[in-house]
């Protein structure tokens, strides 16, 4: 028998570990594609320091990629109602080229 993790209502009971509650503080993004799956990185980069480390990767679906680009403009979007644009330098940094032999996203 499979287990259903929807509640009657529809919702869905989600478990928030106290580790993964503490979250990882990341600067960058990068962001890599296949045919099948994204992929997104994200880096903490330290000022005058030449290596970063990845501290955590996150495998999407296509289509979880695009309900998760929905949800940050909609979120973004929020946030900018209740505290005002949000600026953005005009940064020249390109990311490094890599991952599956495909485009590379940037973020």
């Amino acid at each position: 028998m499979e287990q259903q993790n929807f509640n009657n209502d529809g919702s869905i009971d989600v478990e928030l570990s106290e580790e993964v509650a503490e979250g990882v503080y990341a600067n960058l993004a990068m962001i890599a594609h296949s045919n099948s799956e994204f992929i997104v990185d994200f880096i903490r980069l330290m000022p005058g320091i030449p290596k970063a480390k990845v501290k955590s990767r996150i495998i999407l679906t296509p289509e979880h990629a695009k309900r998760l680009l929905v949800a940050l403009k909609e979120n973004i979007r929020k946030f900018e109602d209740n505290f005002g644009a949000i600026n953005q330098p005009d940064d020249t940094f390109r990311f490094p080229t890599g991952g599956f032999g495909g485009p590379v996203g940037e973020a």
